[in-house]
């Protein structure tokens, strides 16, 4: 006896909706991405398999130089010097390396992005000219040195010193005691011959903050300069193709040219000069400069939890288990808690997917005219989605790992390197739970510049009654809207739940500081620190809502119609796995009744079932060839024919 047909099922994808949905997930790019596949294709990334650390290393090192050749190291680095002046496609490319070895990624990451992107948006024309070119060939492997050992996330703090000597005309760094050494620097311990140093610039006994130096480390040979010690980190729980060290320097000098002076510089006369004059204001223009790491980091998580999505729902097609009576023929696909473990990662991965775009878009906007509004939103959301997509991409390859049972415990199934590699990601960039605050910083001033024209009173009453109103009064267009019977896959019903969801919990977070502050006389910070656990529950709510936002935009052209079937489905499973998670907040705020919260929990189950059909189709939309899925589970039984070629 098989299973009970589900009403509205889809059928399996046809290769043509298989392609559209392709093309929905490779974005405006698409040929960038095609590239990079074909590129990664072509480095025989099993070679790595059996080596140990040091051949490990130097193996991944000569994957690099390979796709330098291909001019994949230059791409957003300036036109004149042979690059393409295009961080979109370095993005974009960045994303799709993270289909292969991920070791291989973060040396791109490294070199490219973090030391290349320094020397590009913190250098000048001179700083570019000089170092660029051997940048993007590898001629000139180099260093990201910004993190400390004690001050990881916490730059504005770093200790390593830079003294200018106005007689020689040199900076001096030092690093004054080992928390103040640079720590888990990539290509520091073996390739790196250069570094883009992060130090507290002294001028005439004068603190101007941190500031970014071109140091080299080592001579042509590899042999240490003098004054620079570099240990190895050494074995670590994953990525042991990056060889990342420690750096301490004693009294090591370096011209003033070495300054990337973008932003701040020392004249002849040792004068220090800037076109931004308040401290902060300049600290966090510099670090904004860089926020394409972050984004990168972001972006490269999603792509991880795709490549687990990949092996364990073709593992699912295939592993048939626990038939009743005669029928011994059930792949594990068919039973709702498998569906439930892979099918609503998958729609998360697509909204996701649909924000990291929308991201890209604004951030290469804010390239062309840095600082202001839009700059500050940028890197929030920047900030906010590398927390949540690199937590997606966490939870989802373990439950991918457990959905495989043995089979995904043994190695070379790629469950074990998938999250030994990339688990580092929830804290690299930036810790998720420091990110998500910084978000909620945002959101808290954007909140403040709405009531400049309230007075306390005023402002209190409409805190009380802000977001209940806005929710109510939204509910007129949206049709056959009520709390007690909502369309559960109404997009603007969705949309203004989510909506008014992030409005109440920041409205809380408001007058809870307030009370804090005004009524308990706690300082500031020590307030914001006593209510993180609310602030981060804001910072996720405002991310989950922009990236149902942005899919639901994001659809809204897609011309055939199976294929807009799938994506819509897939935007109603996002929208209530959201809700479902957070079921006890919104029974709380009185935003669900008890058969509202019941009736979600129903429907998401139905939408697992409907799109289960299509649950091979939605992976191979990933278009991830084999030779990168690189796992002997991951045959399918029945191929929809994505477009990876």
């Amino acid at each position: 006896m098989g299973e009970p047909t589900v009403p509205d099922a889809l059928e399996p994808l046809t290769p043509q909706v298989v392609s559209r949905l392709q093309a929905h997930l490779d974005g405006p790019r698409a040929e960038v991405r095609q590239q990079t596949r074909d590129a990664l294709r072509g480095l025989g990334l099993e070679k790595a398999e059996g080596l140990d650390r040091e051949a490990y290393r130097d193996q991944v090192l000569a994957w690099l130089r390979e796709l330098a050749g291909s001019g994949a190291g230059a791409r957003s680095f300036p036109a004149d010097l042979g690059g393409s002046d295009d961080p979109e496609a370095s993005i974009v490319s960045f994303q799709t390396l993270a289909h292969g070895d991920l070791s291989l990624l973060v040396k791109v990451g490294v070199q490219f992005g973090l030391f290349g992107g320094a020397v590009h948006r913190l250098g000048t024309e001179r700083h570019h000219a000089a170092y660029l070119p051997g940048v993007a060939s590898v001629e000139l492997p180099g260093c990201f040195a910004m993190s400390e050992s004690g001050h990881g996330s916490d730059v504005r703090s770093i200790r390593t010193q830079a003294r200018y000597d106005a007689a020689a005309q040199e900076f001096v760094l030092h690093t004054p005691d080992d928390d103040a050494r640079k720590d888990w620097i990539g290509n520091a311990a073996q390739h790196g011959r250069v570094a883009a140093v992060f130090a507290q610039l002294d001028v005439a006994g004068e603190a101007r903050g941190v500031h970014a130096f071109v140091v080299p480390l080592r001579d042509e040979d590899g042999n240490l300069l003098e004054g620079v010690e570099i240990e190895d980190c050494g074995d670590k729980m994953g990525l042991q193709g990056v060889d990342n060290g420690r750096i301490r320097f004693s009294a090591v000098r370096v011209p003033r040219e070495a300054l990337l002076d973008r932003y701040g510089t020392v004249t002849d006369d040792g004068s220090y000069e800037s076109s931004i004059t308040s401290p902060g204001a300049r600290f966090f223009t510099m670090i904004g400069a860089l926020v394409q790491g972050r984004i990168c980091i972001g972006a490269a998580g999603l792509a991880v939890a795709r490549s687990g999505l990949s092996i364990a729902v073709r593992w699912g097609e295939r592993r048939r288990q626990f038939g009743t009576g005669l029928d011994m023929d059930t792949p594990l696909m068919d039973y709702l808690t498998h569906q439930r473990r892979l099918i609503p990662p998958i729609a998360e991965s697509y909204a996701l997917q649909a924000a990291f775009d929308h991201l890209i878009k604004e951030y290469v906007e804010v390239l062309q005219e840095p600082g202001g509004e839009k700059q500050r939103e940028v890197e929030a959301l920047a900030a906010g989605l590398k927390a949540v997509a690199t937590w997606h991409n966490t939870r989802t390859l373990q439950d991918a790992r457990e959905c495989c049972g043995g089979k995904g415990y043994l190695a070379e199934n790629r469950f074990a390197s998938l999250m030994a590699d990339s688990d580092v990601f929830t804290t690299f960039e930036g810790d998720n739970t420091v990110l998500l605050q910084l978000v909620a910083k945002t959101l808290l001033s954007d909140y403040a510049s709405q009531f400049e024209d309230l007075d306390a009173v005023g402002m209190v009453r409409h805190l009380t009654t802000r977001s209940v109103t806005r929710f109510f009064s939204d509910a007129g267009p949206l049709g056959r809207f009520t709390r007690d019977d909502p369309e559960l896959r109404n997009a603007s019903w969705q949309a203004a739940m989510l909506r008014a969801r992030e409005e109440r919990l920041v409205d809380s977070l408001a007058r809870r500081l307030r009370r804090l502050v005004q009524g308990e006389r706690m300082d500031p910070l020590r307030a914001l620190s006593h209510c993180q656990d609310h602030a981060l529950k804001a910072a996720v709510a405002h991310v989950e809502r922009i990236a149902h936002e942005r899919f639901t935009l994001s659809i809204a052209d897609e011309q055939d119609a199976q294929a807009l079937e799938v994506l819509c489905r897939l935007r109603d499973l996002y929208a209530l796995t959201v809700m479902e998670r957070d079921r006890g907040w919104w029974l709380e705020h009185g935003f669900f009744e008890r058969d509202t919260g019941k009736a979600v929990q129903k429907e998401v189950n139905v939408l697992c079932g409907q799109l289960r059909p299509a649950a091979l189709g939605l992976v191979e939309s990933f278009a991830i060839p084999p030779e990168l899925l690189r796992a002997p589970i991951a045959v399918a039984p029945q191929a929809s024919g994505a477009g990876t070629d």
